[in-house]
Formats: structure tokens, C-alpha cells, sequence
């Protein structure tokens, strides 16, 4: 095992604790460590990901009801790195009028938010890059945050089933996409130490 892969366990196995909930811009913490992101469709997994690579069950709540979650939320890990976990986008049931109010909260975060390090796109393995996933990458460019692309849910994929390819290329195609696509099961606890690594290197310095 690397250093940087015992590292990565260190940090994800150390403390962390919800600090701060924002439904506004006005509301959000001033910065202090470095952020990322979690973004993606609602119910895509993303506080599912979330308590998987902190080894909690209720860290950040998990919902079956798509679009339930309404608030930016943030989780300090090891006084060292903050976890964000921002609203689903594109939930076809929420009225409009909200939808629009969220999206313009989710956006207004990624674009101004200057210790943002890192955005994590969580893409549902089972329906992969779909065209609102596109229209984000393509909002992520113009603000020229950087993001990753996480695959989740992949435990659901039926047997010789991969998507992989697909996003790989989908990812080429955006300035600001990195180049490597992380296979995660929250349920399995797959691919969670490749990601563990990807996120530690952008953490303050252990002191």
C-alpha cells in the first residue's frame, strides 16, 4: 500500500461532523478549508458516497425521495478538507419555481466559491451521462471549476455491463473534466479508495 493510499484511510477514517447548512448564498460559511463538492441528479447517491467514504450510516441524510434534500450542507473531515454536499438537480416532480430557486443556489456556489477545489459529479452507472449531466459539465467549463466524474451505483449493472468507455469519452470532450472517471458502490464499498486518494491530495497539510 502507498503512502498516499494509507494517508487517504487516515483521513477518511478521522472525525468529521456536519458544521453548517445554507438554503441561501447569504447563509453560506466564510471559507476556511479546502471544499469539495458533491453535485449530481437527484438520487444519484451522493449522500449515499458520502457516508460510504467516511464509514458512517447517517452522516448525510439519504433520502428515497428524489429532490428532498434542499440545503448546501457541510461536513468538516480531520480539520483538514470540508465536504459539500449540494442539492440534486433535475428532478422532474419539484415545481419550477424551485427547481429554478436551487439551481440558481447550486451555481452561484460553484461559481464563487474560491477554495472550492474540487467538484465530484456523481453519474448514475445504471442511465450514464444524460443531457442535463452535459449542460452542468458544460456550466462547470465556463466557471472553470474542476471536477471529476464519479460513477455510482455500479453494483446494479448486469453482468459484462459497462459504461465506463462511454463517460471516459464524455469527460474528453470538457476543458475543465479531469481525465480520470472513479467505478463507485456506496452499497459494495467499491472503488472507494481510488477516490479517498483523488480527494486527500487536495487537503490542507497534516500539521
Amino acid at each position: 500500500m502507498s503512502d498516499e493510499d494509507v494517508a487517504a484511510r487516515k483521513l477518511f477514517a478521522g472525525a468529521c461532523d456536519f458544521v453548517w447548512g445554507a438554503s441561501a448564498i447569504a447563509g453560506l460559511p466564510p471559507p476556511s478549508l479546502p471544499e469539495v463538492a458533491f453535485v449530481g441528479r437527484s438520487n444519484a447517491g451522493k449522500s449515499s458516497l458520502i457516508n460510504a467514504l467516511t464509514g458512517r450510516k447517517t452522516l448525510a441524510r439519504v433520502s428515497h425521495t428524489p429532490g428532498r434534500t434542499r440545503e448546501i450542507n457541510f461536513f468538516a473531515l480531520g480539520g483538514r478538507l470540508m465536504l459539500v454536499d449540494l442539492p440534486g438537480y433535475g428532478y422532474a416532480q419539484a415545481s419550477k419555481s424551485l427547481a429554478a430557486e436551487w439551481q440558481r443556489l447550486i451555481f452561484a456556489y460553484l461559481g464563487g466559491r474560491a477554495n472550492l477545489k474540487r467538484v465530484v459529479l456523481l453519474i448514475d452507472a445504471r442511465r450514464g451521462v444524460m443531457e442535463i449531466d452535459r449542460a452542468v459539465m458544460a456550466l462547470l467549463d465556463q466557471a472553470a471549476v474542476s471536477y471529476c466524474l464519479a460513477l455510482t451505483k455500479i453494483d446494479k449493472l448486469g453482468r459484462g455491463e459497462d459504461v465506463r468507455a462511454a463517460v471516459v469519452a464524455e469527460a474528453a470532450r470538457h476543458t475543465a473534466a479531469y481525465p480520470e472517471i472513479f467505478a463507485t458502490s456506496a452499497l459494495k464499498a467499491q472503488g472507494l479508495e481510488a477516490l479517498k486518494v483523488h480527494l486527500a491530495a487536495l487537503a490542507e497539510p497534516r500539521p
